[in-house]
């Protein structure tokens, strides 16, 4: 990675986390599609996490939302009633203050037409405030959580290794090697999702395991075309079911307390997944609770699932998986317990897939680089007049990197095509919200100031329609800074004076051509922050 992108990720979330107490109680609730989900874990004094408590209760959102798009008021109120419970059991721990607990959604709330009256509807009765969490956070969270493990296993960190989970809604997948996050997306293939569908369809059980596989070949045929088989590529699969098939096919091995080791990565042969799945999938959910003493909604996840992790498998025409028994909810735990959604490490990720992003558009990167360290440099220069925070430091740094890639579309307008294609692209851990922002910095990098009738501008909260003015203002002058394409200014030296800011230049000679940018891209600023810029040589 360039310096430049090295020394952003170096003083940005360290920078901002508060020192942790010793042995500080924390909690995460992870409302699933057919189960919510508890993990309570301390944060020791040197910032490593041990779980202490998992509870899991059963509910029905994944199948009200994939029938009806709407969740039930039964489901919610058995919802309030777990939560409830949960409550009671973080009051035991004495773990009540807000920033002691998480709370969030995945794809049955995130999906549901009536998503804001069920989360209402848990803030009135528990207090619990739940974030849904889109497939961008969701990729985030997995990659927290799974990063440990493969660090501790180099034969996995060092090869490009698939981690996927098949959930109940969605199939999440990353590709990742060296800590490094080549690719992550998210499919609409799950096991609830799929068994909900041969219901609706009323498949007799002869016919379910052909449509299935259908349905999953036909993803897989998506991955295999975005992820190409390569030697190299291993799988990791995170999940219930197949650490149910894990537990069923090596009975003698004793599983250790997830989040609490890092030797936790089993290989298991594909032929033996292959083998325990034929035989899972020719009994009916029934069956399967009473010769597993399954709950009936694992029992009805886990046909699909598996038959999905052993197709993925077989299309890499891999021997072996590994299995590990970390979670979702450890990579909530680790966020919490660094005291930062955004860590250190996962600014590295983010402007990784901004570049590889950009690549794709045949962009700039010189000039995209230069004028993303010029920005992030008058961001730091000029903390006292914005008063912006780390989070939308990289905010900034990210739209600079993409300010031109709508020229890939058409030179016309081309602020227009930059913010489409950001606003619809698939940045590693940027969720909607955050790549709306990113793509308005962009929009108003050059041409008109931003307007309440502008597309996505208008939808925005008043902190965020200024913080998009302000990180505009400093992108504009920092493109003026290399209006020439020649990186020609390396350093600059801020100074505000008599309503202006002064911006000195040194080992330039004539600054005449950035002058006249500015005269175009200047205005902006000084209507923003009532500052004149004014450039001079050193």
């Amino acid at each position: 990675m360039n310096t430049k992108d090295s020394a952003l990720t170096e003083t940005t979330a360290s920078s901002n986390r508060p020192e942790s107490d010793p042995n500080r109680l924390i909690a995460v609730i992870d409302i699933g599609t057919g189960a919510i989900r508890m993990a309570i874990a301390e944060i020791k004094a040197d910032g490593t996490v041990y779980a202490l408590e998992r509870l899991s209760q059963a509910v029905t959102l994944g199948k009200d939302t994939f029938q009806t798009r709407n969740i039930q008021k039964s489901t919610m109120e058995e919802c309030v009633r777990i939560l409830k419970s949960y409550r009671r059991r973080l009051d035991e721990y004495q773990i009540n203050r807000d920033d002691q607990i998480r709370v969030v959604a995945t794809s049955a709330v995130r999906e549901a037409d009536n998503r804001l009256a069920f989360t209402d509807r848990i803030f009135i009765a528990t207090g619990f405030e739940v974030s849904p969490l889109d497939e961008a956070e969701v990729n985030r969270i997995t990659y927290q959580g799974i990063r440990p493990y493969l660090a501790a296993k180099p034969n996995l960190d060092e090869a490009q290794t698939i981690v996927t989970e098949i959930g109940g809604g969605t199939t999440e997948l990353l590709l990742v090697q060296n800590g490094n996050v080549l690719f992550s997306s998210n499919y609409r293939l799950g096991a609830l999702r799929l068994r909900e569908m041969l219901k609706g369809y009323r498949v007799p059980l002869s016919k379910e395991r052909t449509i299935m596989e259908n349905q999953i070949e036909r993803v897989i045929q998506q991955i295999v075309h975005e992820v190409p088989a390569d030697k190299s590529i291993k799988l990791v699969v995170l999940g219930g079911d197949v650490r149910f098939a894990l537990a069923q096919l090596r009975p003698e091995d004793e599983i250790p307390e997830p989040g609490n080791s890092l030797d936790e990565l089993d290989r298991l042969k594909v032929s033996e997944l292959s083998k325990f799945t034929d035989q899972i999938l020719q009994k009916n959910e029934d069956e399967l609770v009473q010769t597993y003493h399954l709950a009936f909604t694992d029992a009805e996840t886990l046909g699909p699932a598996l038959l999905a992790y052993t197709k993925l498998a077989q299309a890499y025409k891999l021997k072996h998986i590994y299995v590990t028994k970390a979670n979702f909810r450890d990579g909530l735990l680790k966020e919490m317990a660094d005291q930062s959604t955004w860590s250190d490490e996962f600014y590295t990720q983010v402007i990784r897939s901004t570049i590889d992003f950009g690549k794709r558009f045949d962009f700039d990167e010189t000039h995209a680089r230069h004028v993303a360290f010029l920005a992030d440099t008058l961001f730091q220069s000029l903390q006292n007049e914005h008063k912006l925070d780390l989070r939308n430091r990289l905010l900034l740094y990210t739209a600079a990197l993409l300010h031109e890639i709508g020229i890939y579309v058409n030179q016309r307008g081309y602020h227009k095509h930059s913010m489409y294609l950001i606003s619809n692209g698939n940045l590693f851990g940027l969720g909607q919200a955050d790549l709306l922002l990113v793509a308005l910095i962009a929009r108003y990098h050059r041409r008109a100031s931003p307007k309440a009738t502008h597309e996505g501008y208008s939808t925005l909260d008043r902190f965020s329609r200024i913080a998009i003015a302000k990180m505009a203002a400093i992108l504009r002058v920092a493109d003026a800074l290399d209006y020439s394409y020649s990186q020609r200014v390396q350093e600059i030296e801020c100074e505000i004076t008599q309503g202006q800011l002064i911006i000195s230049i040194p080992h330039v000679e004539d600054v005449s051509l950035e002058q006249i940018a500015l005269v175009e891209k200047g205005p902006l600023f000084e209507e923003v922050f009532g500052l004149k810029v004014h450039l001079r040589k050193k």
